[in-house]
């Protein structure tokens, strides 16, 4: 990671490459806040229902967060990589900006599943798939893909994806069973994932990975719809209103899309089904215009500065927020009745259970407060123009 110093989110316009827009660094903290928010609840066993994810089929808020920081990701390479993209700037400067994007891949990579060994390090046995990971994945990728192809190839490649990611799950059978499903342990991915990856899986199922490596192929997906985004607002020979209705419009239409398409495959957030990737796709299209319109073209900003600050830390804040609670849970603290805590337990079952006659309320406290102590540190970097760039 690189920290600096440089003050990067002044609103610029949609066309300018290497520089932030405002409006996409308020969407993109909003998205990690709200990640950082369901994934540190006090209690585990206490959640309200849209703070959890689907139990398979289906969807909940909580669900298209990761696919909304993807897109996100998707969207962020058009205005990282501006116009060096179809070989502009020749075989050398091309090569250097491969280098550059692998080089980040291979850190977030990293950084992921340093986040899965720690702090036991055993490596016989710890997940290595991951949301970083994933990340890692989808960002490479896409960006290899930005810089080699233009807007039909992307299109084209992501129509490809979806649809040779159905087709393989609903027709190809599954070795060992005989037939095709979408049940958690036997379909297709469970099967790829287990074979490659055998039990370096997720540890709440053993058998497979709600970031596997097939459903990557789909999420692939998602990251080239923000791409094609990201193009589509960098357009200077459109008008900013026919750009915020023609984002609107494939929004929606994408989200009628995915509703359509769940009679056929199911909406699964785990499986990242073709479904599933059309609607939130067309959910993220939605919210990133809303928020251009009301920060960049009418310029309400003040509203959006602590999601900005979110927004521009963004995998900093994630990696922490990941990395402390286990941290605090290596201290342990004795109660006044002898039983022995983790640090962060201690101070949940302290200072909100106690206060809140509800378990779940209790919980939601402990999350909020959660988000609200990393809002106060990013406000703190935020206003000294700190950004850590991985």
């Amino acid at each position: 990671m690189q920290a600096t110093s440089t003050p990067t989110t002044t609103p610029v316009s949609a066309g300018t490459a290497r520089q932030r827009l405002l409006s996409l660094d308020a969407f993109r903290g909003i998205t990690v806040a709200a990640m950082i928010l369901v994934n540190n609840p006090g209690d585990w066993g206490h959640i309200y229902p849209p703070l959890e994810h689907a139990p398979w089929n289906g969807w909940t808020p909580t669900d298209l967060i990761f696919p909304f920081f993807l897109f996100i990701v998707g969207v962020s390479i058009t205005f990282a990589l501006g116009n060096s993209g179809q070989g502009a700037k020749g075989i050398e400067s091309m090569r250097g900006a491969q280098w550059k994007i692998v080089k980040r891949g291979l850190i977030l990579f990293g950084l992921g599943a340093f986040l899965n060994l720690f702090p036991r390090f055993d490596f016989s046995s710890f997940r290595i798939p991951g949301v970083l990971q994933r990340i890692a994945l989808v960002y490479t990728i896409c960006s290899l893909i930005y810089l080699r192809t233009n807007t039909r190839q992307q299109i084209q490649l992501a129509a490809i994806l979806l649809i040779g990611y159905w087709l393989l799950m609903t027709l190809v059978p599954v070795p060992g069973v005989g037939y095709a499903n979408l049940e958690p342990e036997t379909n297709l991915g469970a099967w790829f994932d287990r074979s490659l990856l055998g039990n370096h899986l997720w540890k709440s199922s053993k058998v497979w990975d709600p970031e596997g490596l097939l459903s990557t192929m789909p999420a692939i997906g998602t990251g080239l719809l923000g791409m094609l985004t990201g193009t589509w607002l960098r357009r200077q020979d459109k008008p900013v209103t026919e750009r915020l209705a023609g984002l609107f419009t494939a929004g929606v239409l994408l989200t009628i899309g995915g509703l359509c398409f769940d009679g056929i495959f199911p909406i699964n957030k785990s499986l990242w089904t073709s479904s599933f990737v059309l609607l939130a796709g067309g959910l993220a299209m939605i919210g990133l215009a809303t928020c251009y319109y009301l920060i960049d073209v009418l310029g309400y900003r003040t509203w959006a500065k602590p999601f900005v600050a979110y927004g521009v830390n963004a995998i900093t804040v994630f990696f922490l927020s990941g990395l402390i609670p286990r941290i605090l849970n290596m201290i342990h603290v004795t109660t006044p009745d002898g039983k022995e805590l983790g640090a962060k337990e201690w101070m949940y079952q302290t200072f909100f259970v106690p206060y809140f006659a509800e378990p779940i309320n209790a919980s939601l406290a402990g999350a909020l407060t959660f988000v609200l102590i990393w809002l106060g540190i990013l406000w703190v970097m935020y206003r000294k123009g700190i950004i850590i760039k991985v």
